[in-house]
């Protein structure tokens, strides 16, 4: 009997370490925290309480009608959504304008047979940034982003997919270089 009894006693014993150990634990992580948030970035929105977006022409030797209002359209929906700033047309604490200088397509991979398998769709935005409110911040920037598609379909069948996926990528890359600052 006393030997069941010292056995309990020290199944008991550990488990009672390893409820303290979880206890310990727990406070300790309880203490601890990550946290991760956006911010929208280094706008100080005490100074800076709007951004104008203009119209960017389309410029490129091969145009796509609807890409200079697709880009303006997702450039202004990204500050809109992603930061407190008022969106004006002109006049902003924040200002964007430029141009789209590129809209190439060009073949890749070459098959076996000697044609493209794959065929390489660039797209390239000059921006200018002014900040009125922090000048040391302005710039100007040629981004870029591409996507590729098989060759054996026509730019027409993909083009609005590609197109989405570049342009969500430069603005991207715009938002982040302006407010974000990553």
């Amino acid at each position: 009997m006393a030997l069941i009894y010292d056995i309990l006693n020290l199944i008991m014993i550990k488990k009672l370490k390893i409820s303290l150990g979880l206890c310990a634990v727990a406070l300790i992580l309880q203490g601890c925290a990550v946290t991760y948030g956006f911010k929208s970035g280094s706008i100080d929105y005490t100074k800076t309480k709007s951004i104008s977006i203009t119209d960017f022409p389309n410029n490129a030797d091969l145009v796509n009608p609807t890409l200079s209002q697709t880009f303006v359209e997702a450039l202004k929906d990204k500050y809109t959504r992603s930061t407190r700033l008022q969106l004006l047309s002109r006049g902003g604490d924040m200002h964007l304008e430029g141009e789209i200088v590129g809209y190439q397509i060009s073949s890749m991979a070459i098959s076996a047979d000697s044609y493209a398998s794959q065929t390489k769709l660039t797209l390239t935005i000059n921006v200018r940034f002014t900040n009125n409110k922090k000048p040391e911040d302005d710039f100007e920037t040629r981004y870029s982003a591409f996507q590729m598609f098989n060759s054996d379909r026509m730019l027409n069948d993909v083009e609005p997919e590609l197109v989405k996926t570049m342009v969500d990528e430069i603005v991207d890359k715009i938002f982040n270089d302006s407010v974000a600052k990553w």
